[in-house]
């Protein structure tokens, strides 16, 4: 599917894997709608690649509205790529045996709205505008591409709520593609592995701890870069073949359980 002219929104955006992603789309020609929290990093992007931040948190019905709309003004939508997502640790009980003590909650719940609800609600909002769109000349009226994790299959001591999310994020790409095939929108989700991100921090002491976590990786032993994991994002994208699919992305890891 040719992206060039399109708009396409990227959640997340701002940083790390979304910040990669909407590079890439924009080298392919797409108008990019750098949809995330983090303005000064998002407008800085936006204006790197010649695309238009909008501020959007993806528990917010109605921004996600408003990044749909200004996409539509610069092109038509062909590409979704949901990148927005927090992680959580904490053990499902704690060692006082107290109920006090057992996971939060509220927590667990934040992480749901964020990551797997949030992430239908930009699919269901980005493909009714797309199913309103022309035809491209494959046949296609857009693709939509999620972020999961490895955590979805290996999740960790600590990962229920990170994990059960992405799970559900796994979990729907089959009955939402199934679902928008009628629209001719194409969905696939990317599972990545120990991917080098602002998360793991700056400096020396970063740089080893990052190093020790590479060493856990089948082959090659480091974590993967942003790039890599975006030019799957791509791929998934303007193949009109890669429907209803689940890529890890992961250098063949398999997390042990701590």
């Amino acid at each position: 599917m040719d992206i060039s002219g399109a708009s396409a929104i990227v959640t997340g955006g701002a940083s790390g894997i979304g910040a990669a992603a909407a590079r890439q789309l924009a080298a392919k020609g797409a108008h990019v709608v750098v949809a995330d929290l983090q303005a000064e990093k998002g407008e800085a992007l936006a204006k790197e690649i010649g695309g238009v931040f909008v501020s959007v948190d993806v528990t917010d019905t109605e921004q996600i509205k408003a990044a749909v709309d200004k996409s539509l003004e610069l092109g038509p939508l062909r590409a979704l790529v949901n990148s927005a997502g927090i992680g959580s640790a904490q053990r499902t009980i704690g060692r006082d045996g107290e109920y006090d003590s057992a996971f939060n909650l509220d927590n667990y719940k934040k992480v749901i709205a964020i990551n797997l609800i949030g992430t239908f609600d930009c699919i269901r909002l980005a493909a009714t505008a797309m199913s309103r769109g022309e035809e491209t000349a494959t046949g296609e009226k857009g693709a939509i591409v999620s972020m999961a994790s490895v955590a979805a299959f290996d999740g960790q001591i600590g990962q229920v709520a990170y994990s059960s999310s992405k799970g559900g994020v796994v979990g729907m790409t089959l009955p939402v593609a199934r679902d928008l095939a009628a629209a001719k929108i194409r969905v696939n989700t990317v599972a990545p592995g120990l991917i080098d991100t602002p998360i793991y921090g700056e400096g020396e002491d970063s740089e080893k701890f990052k190093a020790h976590l590479g060493q856990s990786v089948l082959f090659p032993n480091r974590l993967g870069s942003p790039d890599e994991l975006a030019s799957m994002v791509i791929e998934l994208i303007t193949n009109s073949y890669m429907n209803a699919e689940v890529v890890r992305v992961d250098g063949g890891i398999r997390m042990p359980p701590k």
